[in-house]
Formats: C-alpha cells, structure tokens, sequence
C-alpha cells in the first residue's frame, strides 16, 4: 500500500506463478519415460526440467512494474530511444535516471550496462541495445541478439542479482521478426539456467498482448513442462538450436577430400544439398584432415627441429578442437555438481573462479567431460587475469584428481590460461596434498609453482580477498570455524600470502 492506502501499481515476481505451475491437467500423466520414449525415439536437447521450469515466468505486462533486482531496457545506442518500454521506465524511475544515464556514455549494439532502478521497485536497471533486422546480414543480428540476453544475464550473475525482469529486447521499432528473436530468447536464457541456474532464482519474460501468444507457442519447445510436452516438441525445434549456451551457430565453408578423388561418387546429389550429408567417407588420415603427419610432426618435435611458431600453432589448433567440442556437447551433467563457479574479484580486482573438492566425484564422472566443462567456463575468463581459490577441504580419496589427469589439462589449454593465471590459492591443504603438489609443480609443470599458496584458514585467505566476494560452501565455513574459530566480517591485517 503507498501512503494515501491505494494498492500498489508494483508486482513482486514471486507472486507470479511460475511456467512450471501453468502446467494443464493433461500434461500431468502419470506415463513414465519408458512408456513416452521408445527405444528409437529421440530426446529433445532441451529436456524436461523441473528446477528449471520453476525460475522461469511468463507475465503479460509492463516490465517497469515488476518488482525484482533488475529489470531490462531495451534501447539504442544513445540510450535515448523513445519506445513503450523506454518510456515506461523513465516516467516511473524519474528525472535521475537520464542524468545517470549520461555517464554511461552510450552502449553498443549487443552490450548491457547498469543503473540504479531510482523510483522503480526493481533496485536496478540493465539497459541493453538490440539489432537493427536486415534478412541480408540475418547472421550478425542474431549474433547481437543472443549477446543482449546472455550480457545482461551475465551481468545478474556477476552482480549476485536473484531476479531479472526482461522485457522483449528486439523492439518492432527494429525490425526483428517476433517469432525468430523469441527462439533465441528462449533457447539463451534455458541453457544460462542450465549453467548458472544456482545463481538466479527467477527469470521473468514481460510481455504484451501482441507478443503473448508468440511466447506462449514457443516456451514449451526450450521449457517443456513435461515428458509428453518434451516429446510434443520436439518436431518443432529449428534446425539451428545454437551450441551449448545458446550461441547461433554459423557453418563454416568445409572442405570434402575424398579418399579416391577420381571414383564417382553414389551421394553427389546429397552433396547439393548442404551441410546435411554423411561425410562419413572423408579419410581419417592427416591429409584428408588438413592437417599435417602427426608422426612426423612428433618425430620433428624429438629432434628440435619445429619451430617454437609451429609448436604455437599445432596447440592452437588443438585447443580450438576442445573449445569446440565443449561448445557443443550437453555438459549439465558436469555443471550440476558445482565443481567449478565464478564469484567475485581479489583484492587487486581479479576475477575469482572457486573449484569445490569435495563436489568432484572423480571416480563417477566422464572426466574428458570435466575438462570440457572446464574449457567451456574458463575461455572467456582466461582473457583476463583471475585467480583459483581450490577447496581442498574434506576431500576423500574419491576426490582426488591424479596428475595425469592435471598434466593434460595443463597441456591442453591455450597459453592465455598460464599467462593469466596470477595464483592459486589451496585452501585447507593436507600434508599428502602439499607433497603431491610439490612433485606435481616440479616435475611435471612448469612457472606454476611460485603460484601456489597453501592456505590453511580463512583468515589467511581474507588477506587477498575479501570475504563478501567469495561464494562459500557451507561446510568449508563450518570446518574452517571448527579448526580456527570462527570468521568475522572485518579483520586486521594480514601478512601478503
């Protein structure tokens, strides 16, 4: 109730039933999977997925009026853009939020920035400018496109933000066919939820009465509220369903050698037909790969005669296979054991990544897929400089990654990860764990081991990084006040690590 006891025009999102609950009776069979799912029907890539389904909430009304962390603006690249939602927004946020808007001198198409929420009941707003549609250069606006909605849900991640209210970011004022930009909406924010669905707790699509309709088509292709609406669905998914965060793919020009240039061939007239065809009869040797004879290439390494350049570029090249295959394959398995997760930055304003000990099952997990998963969160990250704060705390055997398991990973990676890598921080180390970490950086890594700083509580952690930019596991708290008293939320200063 405001002041003069007239009801509130604001919704809170959490009395919003989410898409989940909006389930019709029909949905909710008792049929289990076996029943729905022969055993030659395909899943969907984008299953049934409870947790998932219940952050996500379709509301038809004025995003302005939402009351949640932030809510999305749509706008141009001078964030004076004079639309419905733009202007909704400005009228209940008040005369501050031009002034405000001012400093952040423009944003470019695909970006999001921030500002305060002023009048509104969202304490936030992330302004974010869509694509200007043309059929003829389709490709880039939909790349800009998936990068408004995975910038601005970045941004929630990175800012801790527990609720986003999107409005529809390709405004008609642009030119973007409804239906399209709603698929890449959709199949961006599910695979985000699927990655850092911990993160956020809802994600609510604001629209209106023309757009309504599209979206209520459309969620249960990317949001299936069921195995039969999964399997429904199915048929209707697009060719192009993006990688695995939803990033539209663009095919690359490929080149097809055949083993026997001259023989005629039985599919030349699915070769025209695209990249659709079996090229299962491309030779698996190096040539037919474009690449060059490996053995030689190894024998040549043995006798130092490559180039460091050649070393460069065949590691190179080898990385980029690995990005790639973990751009494409389904690693929620791996991203559900919250092994691996950004927090906040250092004390001299490096990104934090925190690898959890004790959530990798080593002996139960695909672990080519933990490195996968590994690439797949690292590579924008590694840009830049970060630091590692490894739990090590009440770790069992059953925990323990081997050293060929770290050598590889060590091998694999681009040369970014190294450069850029400015510490590690082993928490709550034992003595067997130090020793296997001497050996390790010693014999078998090198410019790792001046890195390493063994951390054996909390208080010596806090004096590099704060304590409030670091997401704890609750047990790491509980053992760490159990071997070391409990921690405070200010402390005197510590000697450097």
């Amino acid at each position: 109730m405001d002041p003069l006891g007239a009801p509130s025009q604001f919704v809170d999102v959490d009395t919003l039933p989410s898409w989940g609950d909006s389930c019709q009776d029909e949905l909710n069979s008792s049929d289990t999977t076996a029943e729905i799912f022969q055993e030659d029907t395909d899943r969907s890539p984008f299953l049934y997925n409870k947790d998932v389904n219940g952050k996500v909430v379709l509301w038809k009304g004025d995003v302005a009026l939402l009351n949640c962390t932030a809510i999305v603006n749509t706008s141009n690249e001078s964030l004076t853009d004079k639309n419905p939602v733009s202007e909704s927004i400005f009228m209940l946020a008040g005369p501050d939020l031009k002034e405000d808007l001012q400093k952040l001198k423009g944003c470019r198409t695909g970006e999001a920035k921030l500002t305060k929420g002023f009048n509104l009941a969202a304490r936030f707003i992330i302004h974010t400018v869509g694509p200007k549609y043309k059929s003829r250069y389709r490709t880039a606006a939909e790349s800009s496109l998936y990068s408004c909605y995975r910038n601005v849900l970045q941004l929630a991640k990175e800012q801790s933000m527990s609720s986003v209210g999107f409005c529809v970011i390709n405004s008609a004022k642009r030119g973007y066919p409804l239906e399209d930009a709603t698929h890449i909406a959709l199949r961006t924010v599910r695979r985000f939820l699927e990655i850092h669905g911990e993160t956020i707790e809802k994600v609510v699509f604001a629209v209106s009465d023309l757009e309504e309709a599209t979206y209520q088509k459309l969620l249960p292709l990317y949001f299936p509220r069921s195995l039969k609406e999964e399997n429904r669905s199915l048929p209707y998914l697009p060719a192009d369903i993006g990688n695995a965060e939803g990033e539209p793919v663009v095919p690359e020009r490929q080149i097809r050698i055949s083993e026997k240039p001259g023989a005629p061939e039985d599919n030349q007239e699915e070769e025209d037909e695209g990249l659709g065809v079996d090229l299962s009869f491309i030779g698996s040797h190096a040539f037919a790969r474009m690449e060059g004879d490996i053995d030689k290439q190894r024998k040549l390494i043995l006798q130092g005669q490559l180039s460091e350049a050649a070393l460069q570029k065949q590691h190179q090249r080898n990385y980029n296979r690995w990005l790639c295959q973990a751009r494409s394959e389904d690693l929620s398995d791996i991203a559900s054991l919250k092994a691996l997760y950004q927090t906040g930055v250092d004390n001299c304003g490096r990104t934090v990544m925190v690898v959890v000990g004790r959530n990798i099952p080593v002996t139960l997990i695909d672990m080519d897929k933990a490195l996968l998963y590994f690439i797949h969160v690292m590579d924008h990250i590694a840009v830049k400089e970060y630091v590692l704060v490894y739990f090590h705390t009440l770790t069992s055997e059953y925990n323990h990654l081997d050293s060929d398991f770290l050598k590889k990973l060590y091998d694999v990676v681009d040369v970014k990860y190294k450069r850029n890598l400015k510490a590690v921080y082993f928490v709550h180390p034992t003595f067997r764990s130090k020793v296997s970490t001497w050996f390790f950086t010693t014999f078998s890594v090198s410019g790792l081991k001046d890195k390493i700083h063994h951390v054996d509580s909390l208080h010596q952690l806090f004096s590099a990084i704060s304590p409030e930019q670091i997401d704890f596991p609750p047990f790491v708290l509980e053992y760490d006040a159990r071997e070391n008293g409990p921690y405070y939320t200010s402390y005197p200063p510590s000697p450097d690590l």
